[in-house]
């Protein structure tokens, strides 16, 4: 089966060398809307092709790894069910975590990628050699980014970043053929 995927070049480029890919959770795995329940428990929708991505980066050997403002069972859940075991949960000051997930897997910011929307995620992305917004990002993440994606937050953008992720890493062809066997 041929890689339906075109990525620009210097894109591709940019991209190699990846080791651990930073992924905010609200505006980016997630539609940014916060959901409630009569009782007060929030609760979160999130994309299976999102989820998919994450774990073909798993197995490439990119390690996926989220930070993010809040906290809830949910997304604990779900992270766990992804098998993601870097996470760090309600922190508004997302460059010392990262810093610390970094110094944890013996990597430095030459081999990370970010997923942001919004200013708390601006000062990881900044430093990220590949730094990517979902489509409904915050005009100044957007800026920022060398890759916005044609999906908004929550519905594929994650995706879209592991696909451009897998591709430069040369993986995308290998996974692909294990998953049509």
């Amino acid at each position: 089966m041929v890689p339906a995927l075109n990525f620009p070049p210097e894109l591709l480029l940019k991209a190699q060398g990846i080791r651990v890919a930073f992924f905010d959770v609200d505006g980016v795995l997630t539609d940014g809307g916060l959901y409630f329940t009569e009782h007060g428990e929030t609760i979160k929708r999130f994309n299976t092709l999102d989820g998919h991505g994450l774990k073909l980066l798993q197995r490439a050997g990119i390690t996926v790894a989220v930070i993010t403002g809040r906290d809830s069972k949910p997304l604990r859940v779900r992270l766990a069910a992804l098998g993601i075991e870097h996470a760090v949960f309600g922190t508004e000051d997302k460059r010392p975590a990262a810093d610390e997930i970094l110094k944890t897997l013996a990597l430095d910011w030459t081999q990370a990628a970010a997923m942001g929307d919004d200013w708390p995620d601006l000062a990881v992305m900044r430093r990220c050699k590949l730094a990517c917004a979902p489509l409904n990002a915050h005009a100044q993440a957007k800026a920022l980014s060398h890759y916005v994606t044609q999906a908004p937050g929550g519905a594929g953008a994650a995706r879209a970043l592991c696909d451009l992720l897998l591709v430069a890493s040369g993986q995308y062809a290998r996974l692909l053929a294990e998953s049509v066997l």
